[in-house]
């Protein structure tokens, strides 16, 4: 875990996610949702998360299924919204 968290961003926990009655997983960072999801992806997630050993590994989990989503080109389009 160590080698995939060189710059020490997972510390932080920039990462949460809800669940609401139907199972359907919203993945936020910082507290803006970038991902949502539903049915077999949703239920191989929370199954992952259950048996995660610590914050940081769920962390890493949600890191993952959010995939990169950051491309650089949050800064130019954030004024335009």
């Amino acid at each position: 875990m160590d080698n995939i968290n060189k710059r020490n961003r997972l510390e932080d926990a920039p990462f949460s996610y809800r669940v609401n009655k139907d199972n359907t997983v919203f993945i936020d960072y910082h507290g803006k949702q970038v991902k949502i999801l539903k049915g077999k992806e949703a239920e191989r997630l929370l199954r992952r998360i259950s048996s995660a050993q610590n914050d940081k590994s769920i962390q890493l989990l949600l890191a993952k299924v959010t995939g990169n989503f950051k491309r650089g080109n949050e800064i130019k389009f954030k004024n335009k919204r």
